[in-house]
């Protein structure tokens, strides 16, 4: 006769409760680096692709636009479309004419990568990782060709 007390199968149950407690912490954790890591090779490429933009201009007006495009499209290329690069470009030794004689560039690009799976509820804004690259670059080092045969 059982037992009205009888624990067979309960064993079961709390293995299952407890795998799930303890996996799905884990499955955020192992997102939350995947996310950040994708990130920050976008931000990387990013600088990359700005400093290289920025350098191939004909003049500082026209490399910051065009190196916030690349930033642009080099994070859009690694998934981060919610992210809004801040590009900010500085050069020796003239400040004020970065394409001139032998000016090196220094491109930073800095943005943020939201976490997964956390809600806004839980204080404000959604938890989010400060990324940031630089890339320096001299004048003349990328050469535009042009495409006369």
């Amino acid at each position: 006769m059982r037992s009205p007390h009888d624990e067979r199968g309960s064993a079961l149950v709390e293995l299952s409760w407890l795998g799930i407690l303890l996996v799905l912490p884990v499955l955020w954790i192992v997102m939350s680096v995947f996310q950040v890591q994708r990130g920050a090779f976008g931000v990387s490429t990013a600088a990359r692709a700005a400093a290289r933009a920025y350098s191939l201009a004909p003049d500082d007006a026209t490399g910051l636009a065009r190196a916030r495009t690349a930033a642009r499209v080099a994070l859009d290329d690694q998934g981060g479309a919610e992210a809004t690069p801040e590009v900010r470009v500085s050069c020796t030794p003239y400040p004020a004419d970065c394409h001139q004689g032998t000016s090196v560039i220094t491109v930073s690009v800095r943005s943020r990568v939201v976490l997964p799976l956390m809600p806004s509820v839980l204080g404000g804004n959604r938890p989010s990782f400060a990324l940031d690259a630089t890339q320096t670059v001299p004048i003349g080092q990328f050469q535009e060709v042009g495409g006369g045969g």
